[in-house]
């Protein structure tokens, strides 16, 4: 047919513009998407292109895709798309949000995604009332990995993992999230919809874009349940799939709306007042004087430490770290501090990761510190070798063993331990490693380490003995380059 014979034709249907032209998912068969024939995923993935056309919301949109049979969700839409681990796409939608309020943020999430290990996500999402849209493909199985039994799948359905067919003494009854969500104060509209026909594929249509639309108003939480058919999964052919979500799972999950209060909330005000600059530190209560580190005396005009602390539980491992993390906060300092650690109280292997810089922080990760505090000579021997040349090896002990020296590290090797008992406890060992290291680095001056024990260690005993111990620590490193210059 012609394009002038085209002209002459309103268009009916055509490729909605939330859609990218052509897939770029593999270099082939570029117009057409992952999912089987006759899978549900194809209609609601058009349902809610259509819906974000018509509200003219594109450029606003962002979609959180999951793990599962929607996971390459962001090689057909055009719009945002952050990817989410498994089951966790609403606590990144609300993050999303929360942090960009004006955006539209969609959840799409089947049901091994959502109901298994997301449960406690959307609950908890829902029950705050995010200003998000879940929409939640309900197919009864674990599509995209063979076919096993989840918390949606019916009573006697069988799988791969309930090759008998799902028993509610050995596998529990189906888990009927709408009504469930549906109990809670926040979420203002929750609907199950179906595509078992035409009819109900309409109905599903009109509840996304009403989904969609109550965000795009800030009115709160909505969820869209979709019992959607697997005929891969299922074994069935597409026409058989559709009539089993009709004739079949409909009698588990009944359609229709099990909460709409959009008629009783008030849209959000998504425009708060956000605090001044001035402001922040009397919130986060941090001392007034805080000033940027550049202009601080005693704080060096570049900073970038990368500090790794590594020990056995019960030597306050991470407890140093919170204190060089509280005192570079004081100093105006960009900080991270990340804890690492195992499940035993005393003994267990416990590290963690500092940052102390001018710069923004790209990572709380110290995978290749320039300072490394071994407390213990497992982890002296674990992390050695990932010091940076030029940095610095703190070890607790009389000696660092020769195999893990390198000729381009410098290092400093006392029985911290033996001393610290000396002082009156073994348990400040971690504050003399401090004080040797804020000696060799000079990067934090006293007053503001001071006010970080302050507000960390709330024995009056610890904290003057850690005071000690950190000008012990100073001494020491003192007299041991004093030692060094006298015997060169």
């Amino acid at each position: 047919m012609s394009n002038e014979v085209l002209a002459d034709y309103d268009i009916a249907q055509c490729k909605a513009d939330a859609f990218y032209d052509q897939y770029d998912r593999k270099g082939e068969l570029q117009h057409q998407t992952h999912y089987c024939p006759g899978c549900g995923h194809g209609n609601i993935s058009k349902m809610l292109a259509s819906a974000i056309d018509d509200l003219g919301i594109q450029d606003r949109t962002i979609l959180i895709n999951p793990v599962g049979c929607s996971v390459f969700g962001y090689y057909y839409f055009d719009v945002g798309n952050v990817q989410a681990a498994h089951g966790r796409a609403p606590a990144v939608a609300t993050a999303v949000k929360r942090s960009r309020p004006h955006s539209i943020v969609v959840s799409y999430q089947g049901d091994g995604d959502l109901s298994a290990i997301g449960s406690a996500e959307i609950l908890h999402a829902a029950n705050r009332g995010e200003n998000i849209t879940a929409i939640f493909v309900n197919n009864a199985t674990y599509s995209m990995t063979g076919g096993q039994a989840g918390p949606t799948t019916l009573i006697g359905q069988r799988s791969t993992t309930t090759p008998n067919g799902r028993s509610a003494a050995n596998e529990g009854y189906p888990l009927r999230v709408s009504e469930l969500l549906s109990t809670l104060a926040a979420p203002v509209y929750i609907e199950r919809v179906g595509l078992g026909n035409n009819k109900q594929i309409a109905q599903a249509a009109r509840a996304i874009r009403r989904a969609v639309e109550n965000q795009v108003r800030g009115l709160g939480f909505s969820l869209i349940e979709i019992l959607s058919p697997c005929p891969t999964i299922w074994k069935m052919t597409p026409v058989e799939a559709q009539h089993w979500v009709r004739d079949v799972m409909e009698r588990t999950y009944p359609l229709g709306v099990f909460c709409d209060r959009t008629k009783e909330v008030e849209p959000r005000n998504v425009d708060l007042p956000k605090p001044a600059l001035s402001e922040i530190p009397a919130l986060l209560e941090i001392a007034d004087t805080v000033q940027l580190a550049g202009e601080i005396p005693g704080v060096p005009s570049v900073v970038d430490l990368h500090i790794r602390v590594a020990g056995f539980g019960g030597q306050g491992v991470l407890l140093l770290g919170e204190v060089l993390a509280e005192a570079g906060l004081n100093a105006g300092l960009e900080v991270s501090w990340l804890p690492s650690y195992g499940p035993e109280m005393r003994s267990g292997t416990s590290n963690c990761h500092v940052r102390l810089s001018h710069s923004p922080i790209d990572s709380p990760m110290v995978s290749s510190p320039n300072v490394l505090i071994a407390m213990n000579e497992p982890s002296l021997r674990k992390f050695s070798a990932t010091v940076r040349p030029g940095g610095w090896i703190l070890y607790n002990g009389d000696a660092v063993p020769q195999e893990c020296l390198q000729n381009d590290i410098h290092s400093l090797a006392l029985p911290f331990t033996h001393l610290a008992d000396e002082l009156g406890d073994s348990r400040i060992t971690n504050m003399l490693m401090l004080g040797a290291l804020l000696e060799i680095t000079g990067v934090l001056p006293q007053a503001h380490v001071d006010s970080a024990l302050s507000s960390l260690v709330k024995s009056a005993r610890f904290l003057s003995l850690d005071r000690s111990a950190l000008q012990q620590g100073r001494s020491l490193y003192r007299e041991r380059q004093k030692a060094m210059l006298l015997a060169e």
